[in-house]
């Protein structure tokens, strides 16, 4: 009797799963569903990438793969990204909101937070604040500027040696956004911050990994002692080091004259009281994490982009050096405001950003309501994955599509060009919040590095792998670079 009942319990179980895997009418194709497994034997668990795109070529620029029993919706190339992200914006602004990464920060940032009026509220804030720091007298710039002055330091002390650029690079970006949320820096070799980012660069590749790819397909090992547990110790670890910030805030701000994003978060509590907003006190500390991990992950990984492909280009370096020199001579430093005078630094610095493609898969979205793409149906809660991969390297869209050359942004005469296919920060309502942020501190750091030092491919380091290590972020592996001094000419 026994036996009985637990097959037919299974034969329900199975009938049941195989409805659910099962393409609605007029879905986007793609490949042949396992049954409980979905399409999740058909994807490299540890890197995805190569398969989205074999899968593009056999099922178009629009369409579906199961991960586990769940639909998911991969869209290519610049028609159907635009049509997506901006034209239908509100049809495909929505977060998944069952997803490994959405039980990790508790769906309390903004990236992650679903479409919707907490939403709106917390990223008109957001946007609000990170433009109220580029004003003042502590700008945004003066702020940036005051951390390169480390990085240079860094630097001087490793002429004529070689160094690995790894950590210099990732704790400035860490410390331009630290000074924007807690107005505090960290020294390069501070504990506290290893602590920071030694817990998410393993959050990084848990994200993206296959134990995070079983977590989403098979809800029932969630509760198993398995290796994702580790990410979320990791969260608990950073949470507990920012709340630390937060209480000291507390206690030692002066309403009305803030001096970080902090502050104003606290500003924004006071002012509004039981007004019935999203705003509380619990949300502060993962708000803050999720601008300092989106501010300095894409950064230093695209910085560390950048100087691979600088050492192994001698000449497009050598080109930088010689319009910065023009452009700023006289000058103490750059200003942001210099870039419209340096057409080929701008081109080289947004070719950087293609070739890094730091966030291949952007943060994915799900449809908020009943809607259409490219002629087929999509139901809503659908999870959307837009493959950026597709666009930065289209054909037709590019005069270079799978090299390196900063020509991909200059016309014929030489003027820089920004193509409609470059989105590394994606496009619509969800377009990166630190996009501003981050642009500023790729051209700040990088003209004035290039000013001051020549950057060499060491002899003794081999030929140079250009290919990066997946994970939420797509990330350079490690190398070495060798260091000198120039005299601007």
């Amino acid at each position: 009797m026994f036996l009985s009942v637990v097959l037919l319990w299974l034969g329900v179980c199975f009938i049941v799963l195989q409805l659910k895997s099962r393409r609605p009418k007029n879905f986007p194709p793609g490949p042949p569903i396992l049954p409980l497994l979905g399409n999740t034997l058909q994807l490299s668990l540890e890197n995805p990438l190569k398969d989205f795109e074999r899968l593009r070529k056999s099922y178009g620029d629009v369409y579906s793969i199961f991960i586990g029993p769940k639909p998911a919706v991969i869209i290519n190339g610049v028609k159907a990204i635009k049509e997506a992200m901006v034209t239908k914006a509100s049809d495909f602004a929505g977060r998944p909101q069952d997803l490994f990464v959405n039980d990790v920060t508790k769906s309390k940032g903004v990236i992650l937070a679903d479409y919707g009026s907490s939403w709106r509220e917390h990223r008109r804030f957001a946007l609000m604040t990170l433009r109220n720091f580029g004003l003042g007298k502590n700008s945004m710039e003066d702020r940036i500027h005051e951390e390169i002055k480390y990085t240079v330091s860094t630097l001087e002390k490793s002429i004529g040696k070689t160094m690995s650029p790894r950590v210099m690079f990732h704790n400035a970006a860490s410390n331009i956004i630290c000074q924007v949320l807690f107005a505090r820096r960290y020294e390069y070799d501070n504990a506290l911050i290893k602590v920071i980012v030694q817990c998410f660069t393993e959050n990084s590749k848990i994200a993206n990994g296959p134990w995070a790819m079983l977590y989403d397909s098979f809800p029932l090992i969630r509760y198993l002692p398995l290796p994702f547990m580790k990410a979320f110790k990791n969260a608990e670890t950073v949470e507990n080091l920012v709340n630390e910030f937060i209480r000291e805030h507390k206690k030692t701000r002066v309403p009305g004259e803030p001096r970080d994003f902090v502050d104003c978060y606290l500003d924004e509590l006071e002012k509004r009281g039981d007004d019935g907003s999203s705003f509380s006190e619990d949300r502060i500390c993962l708000y803050a994490l999720d601008l300092h991990f989106a501010g300095t992950d894409t950064t230093s990984n695209t910085l560390l982009t950048g100087f691979l492909y600088l050492m192994n280009y001698p000449h497009v370096q050598e080109r930088c050096q010689r319009e910065i020199d023009r452009v700023l001579e006289g000058k103490d430093r750059v200003s942001f405001e210099d870039r419209h005078n340096m057409p080929y630094v701008q081109a080289v610095i947004h070719e950087i950003q293609r070739v890094a493609n730091t966030v291949p898969l952007s943060v994915f979205h799900c449809t908020t309501k009943d809607t259409e793409l490219m002629g087929y149906s999509i139901p809503k809660g659908t999870m959307i994955i837009e493959n950026l991969t597709s666009v930065l390297s289209e054909e037709g869209q590019w005069k270079f599509p799978h090299e390196f050359n900063p020509e991909n942004f200059l016309d014929d005469k030489g003027e820089f060009v920004k193509p409609e296919a470059f989105m590394p920060f994606s496009a619509g309502p969800r377009v990166c919040l630190g996009e501003g942020l981050a642009r500023m501190e790729l051209f700040l750091i990088m003209v004035t590095l290039l000013r001051k030092f020549k950057f060499i491919w060491p002899e003794d380091a081999g030929e140079p792998d250009f290919t990066p290590v997946y994970g939420v972020t797509l990330t350079p592996k490690p190398y070495r670079m060798k260091v000198q001094l120039r005299t601007p000419q």
